[in-house]
C-alpha cells in the first residue's frame, strides 16, 4: 500500500498533459514588457497582474525562450527588434516558466543576434576560431549554458540545438564575403560534414547534462517540402541524434493552411518515428504589414475574429495529425499598451501579430483558444440545417462563409468561434 501511495503521490505532482501534447508561446520578451510597466488585460478589460500565470490558467503548459551569446555584440536595429536574452535573463525567465509548471524550451541561437535562414553568424568571441575549435567551443558552451540553467532552477524539457538552421549556422562574420561558403545546401555535399559535427557535439552536451530533455532540430522550408524532407535525410544520413522536428509557419511567409497539411503529411510519411513541433507560428490582428509574401486576409480579416478564425483552422489541421504534438504562439506576449515610448519601449516597433491589443492591452480571441489546441474533439455544437446561426462563420479550410445565406450545406463550420456541424 506504502508504494502504491508513494506511485500515486509521484503522478500527481507531475505534469498534466494532453495525450503529451504542448502549447505555449515564445515569451523572450516578457520580463522587459512588465518591467517596462506594459498592462496586460483580459478581453473584458480585467488588470492581469501576473501574465505567466494567467496562460496557465488559459491551459497553457510550455513556453519557449531564445538564447543569445552575447546581445550587446548585437546591431542596434537588432536590439531595437528585442535581441536582448543573455544567460541571466534567460535564467531568470527560465526559471519563472519552470515555477508555474511549465516545460520550458530553450532556444540557442548560438549567435550574438538574430539567427535565421539567411543570418547565422558566428559570435564575435568565437569568430577567430577555426573549425576544430568550433566543435569544442559549441559542446563546452551548451554544457555550461545547461549547468548554469540547472542550478539556476530551470532545466529545460526541449533543446533547440540551433534556430531556422535551414541552411546551416556558426558561418562566420557577417562582414566576410567568404562566410557564405559555409552553408549547406539540400542539393549538394558541402559543408554537411562540419554541419552536423557541430549539432553533434552541441547534443552530445544536451544528453550528457539534460538526459531527460529532447533536442529538436529546428527549420523553416515548409513552403517547400522537397527541401524540407532532403533536410532531415541529410540528418539520418549523417547520424544526427536528435528527437523532434521543429518547424516554423507562417502563413504570410509561407502560404495557406493547405501548404502546411501537405508538409506536415509528408513529414509523418517520410519520418514517422519523430514527433513534429510547430516551434513559431502566428498571424496578425492588426496592421498587415505591405511586405508579405502571402495576403490571406480575404480568408482570415486583419483583427481579432480573424486571427481567432485562423488559429481555429490551424488547431483543426495539427490536431489531424498524430505525430504533432507541440505548438508555440511567437511573440505572444507583444504589447505596448501602458509604455511611454519616450522613456519606456521595449522595442522600436509594435508587432501586431501577437496575442494581445498594443493600443489597449487587451488579449486578442485567439488566446483562449490555444487550448483546443489539447483536445481532438473540441466541444462539436450540432444545428439544424435551417435556420443558420447568426454571426462570424467560417469553412475548415478557412473561408468566410456569407452569413446572408439561409441554407448551409451540411458539413463542419466554425460559427461565432465554435467548431459546429450543420446537418
Amino acid at each position: 500500500m506504502r508504494k502504491l501511495l508513494t506511485l500515486i503521490l509521484c503522478v500527481v505532482a507531475m505534469p498534466m498533459l494532453a495525450d503529451g501534447k504542448y502549447f505555449g508561446g515564445d515569451i523572450s520578451l516578457l520580463p522587459s514588457y512588465v518591467s517596462h510597466g506594459a498592462k496586460y488585460l483580459a478581453t473584458d478589460g480585467t488588470p492581469i497582474d501576473a501574465p505567466l500565470p494567467y496562460f496557465g490558467e488559459q491551459g497553457m503548459n510550455a513556453m519557449r525562450v531564445r538564447l543569445f551569446v552575447n546581445p550587446e555584440n548585437a546591431p542596434s536595429d537588432h536590439k531595437g527588434q528585442g535581441v536582448v536574452q543573455d544567460l541571466e535573463y534567460v535564467k531568470a525567465l527560465g526559471k519563472q516558466i519552470k515555477d508555474a509548471g511549465m516545460a520550458l524550451m530553450l532556444d540557442f541561437h548560438y549567435s550574438d543576434t538574430w539567427a535565421d535562414p539567411v543570418k547565422q553568424w558566428t559570435p564575435q568571441a568565437w569568430a577567430d576560431l577555426n573549425d576544430d575549435q568550433l566543435y569544442d567551443k559549441i559542446y563546452t558552451y551548451t554544457k555550461d549554458v545547461l549547468q548554469q540553467m540547472k542550478a539556476a532552477g530551470a532545466t529545460p524539457d526541449f533543446i533547440q540545438t540551433g534556430n531556422e538552421i535551414s541552411y546551416g549556422m556558426l558561418w562566420g562574420r557577417s562582414t566576410d564575403p567568404t562566410s557564405q561558403l559555409k552553408k549547406v545546401y539540400t542539393n549538394s555535399d558541402a559543408n554537411w560534414p562540419r554541419f552536423t559535427t557541430l549539432l553533434k557535439r552541441a547534443i552530445e552536451a544536451c544528453r550528457e547534462e539534460c538526459p531527460n530533455a529532447q533536442v529538436v532540430i529546428h527549420t523553416e522550408r515548409v513552403a517547400n517540402v522537397n527541401v524540407l524532407k532532403a533536410f532531415y535525410q541529410k540528418m539520418k544520413d549523417y547520424s544526427v541524434d536528435y528527437d523532434i522536428i521543429g518547424l516554423s509557419y507562417y502563413p504570410y511567409y509561407h502560404g495557406t493552411l493547405n501548404t502546411l497539411n501537405n508538409a506536415l503529411t509528408q513529414m509523418e510519411s517520410s519520418y514517422p518515428d519523430k514527433k513534429i513541433m510547430i516551434v513559431e507560428v502566428g498571424y496578425y490582428h492588426d496592421w498587415q504589414p505591405s511586405g508579405v509574401d502571402y495576403d490571406l486576409s480575404a480568408t482570415y480579416p486583419i483583427n481579432g475574429e480573424g486571427q481567432k478564425a485562423f488559429t481555429l483552422a490551424l488547431i483543426d489541421i495539427l490536431n489531424n495529425h498524430a505525430n504533432v504534438n507541440g505548438m508555440f504562439w511567437w511573440f505572444m506576449e507583444a504589447n505596448e499598451y501602458g509604455l511611454d515610448w519616450n522613456t519606456q519601449r521595449v522595442t522600436d516597433n509594435w508587432y501586431n501579430a501577437g496575442l494581445f491589443d498594443n493600443q489597449t492591452g487587451k488579449a486578442e480571441p485567439a488566446l483562449y483558444v490555444l487550448k483546443n489546441f489539447m483536445n481532438e474533439s473540441v466541444g462539436i455544437t450540432e444545428y439544424p440545417r435551417i435556420p443558420m446561426p447568426v454571426g462570424d462563420a467560417y469553412s475548415l479550410d478557412g473561408r468566410r462563409i456569407d452569413t446572408s445565406v439561409k441554407n448551409l450545406p451540411p458539413g463542419i463550420y466554425i460559427i461565432n468561434g465554435k467548431k459546429s456541424v450543420v446537418r
